[in-house]
């Protein structure tokens, strides 16, 4: 277990049995996942007021139940760690760039986000009004929560394709420049069970006659 201790301003973890620093990848990652998993849950509990399709339902009490979990062990470890759950002076994804080890690696911005997919087809982008890789905006929430049946399914599992594909990125950044090894397990299992999942969706909107957006 990591001790917790406030008021970091080092760029990385300061070493074994220090917590993070407020700037390290392990707490922006923290920060930022959780709330990129809390628009995941939103999205998955307004589709189930949207539509009886058992597979859709199925789907979405997945992924919510499942990064509702995750979202609580993030916030818990900056708890642990006395860090701060929103820093208004670092705009979303920085920490992407704050560890040592990155040179050669396109990091910064969108384009490391998609250097971070690799194969995995995750070239996430942050879109106008999108707060993060891969969220939807409100005005796609809105969409959501009045469309039913087919049409609901099929944009749900277009928003939350995108949005995988930014988890997904954001989860291979951590696993690559994250410190805190319980942290790198949770990443590493995030974007192996999204990627799985992103075929999953994959096959969900082809049979619905629709495909995720380019």
């Amino acid at each position: 277990m990591i001790a917790a201790v406030s008021g970091g301003t080092a760029d990385a973890a300061d070493g074994p049995g220090r917590a993070p620093a407020v700037s390290s990848p392990d707490a922006g990652f923290a920060r930022d996942m959780a709330v990129h998993h809390q628009q995941a849950v939103e999205m998955s509990f307004i589709v189930r007021d949207r539509t009886q399709d058992e597979a859709t339902r199925s789907l979405a009490y997945d992924i919510a139940n499942t990064q509702a979990n995750q979202r609580g062990m993030l916030l818990g470890w900056l708890d642990l760690w006395g860090l701060p759950k929103v820093t208004p002076g670092d705009p979303p994804m920085s920490w992407m760039n704050a560890a040592d080890g990155t040179a050669g690696h396109d990091m910064g911005g969108t384009g490391g986000m998609e250097g971070m997919a690799g194969h995995s087809g995750a070239g996430a982008t942050t879109k106008p009004g999108a707060l993060m890789p891969g969220m939807a905006t409100k005005e796609e929430l809105a969409r959501l929560g009045t469309a039913q049946g087919r049409d609901a399914e099929v944009l749900y599992l277009q928003l939350m394709t995108d949005h995988h594909k930014g988890g997904v990125a954001m989860a291979l950044g951590c696993a690559k420049l994250c410190r805190t090894p319980a942290e790198q397990k949770l990443a590493q299992g995030m974007a192996e069970a999204q990627q799985s999942e992103l075929t999953l969706m994959a096959d969900m909107l082809g049979k619905r006659g629709a495909a995720p957006r380019p």
